[in-house]
């Protein structure tokens, strides 16, 4: 006799449960931005490479002000769950909704810069605060 495989059960609400239980705030926060990039149709930062043009989705880290040659720059490092990625806007000191906890949609072509992807003035979308 052969074994035949069975299919695979999607989990029931208490397998769901448990898994919540037994996560960490950090994986299921990872996991729900994940999620979100899925639905809202963006490539995942993980599965981007350099000089592809991409449209990303996530959470902002950190947002700080660092000059590059002497020209103001905002930084900030954008997380999706799969991993991170730096926005870069040249000759700005700050943009009104952009700070830690925000999360937006960002379009542009990425870069390598130290090892990092990297946007550079990137189209973005800030996502409404009520959808948080």
């Amino acid at each position: 006799m052969s074994a035949v495989p069975r299919p695979e059960k999607p989990a029931g609400r208490f397998r769901r449960m448990i898994d919540r239980l037994s996560s960490s705030q950090e994986d299921l926060e990872s996991k729900e931005l994940r999620e979100d990039a899925d639905t809202a149709g963006c490539t995942r930062i993980c599965d981007c490479h350099d000089r592809q043009i991409v449209t990303v989705t996530g959470t902002l880290r950190t947002v700080t002000l660092r000059p590059r040659a002497g020209v103001p720059a905002l930084e900030a490092e954008l997380f999706d769950g799969s991993a991170a990625l730096d926005v870069v806007w040249l000759g700005r000191r700050s943009i009104v909704g952009i700070e830690p906890g925000r999360k937006l949609i960002a379009s542009g072509r990425i870069s390598m810069s130290r090892g990092r992807r990297v946007l550079f003035n990137p189209k973005y979308e800030l996502r409404p605060l009520g959808r948080e």
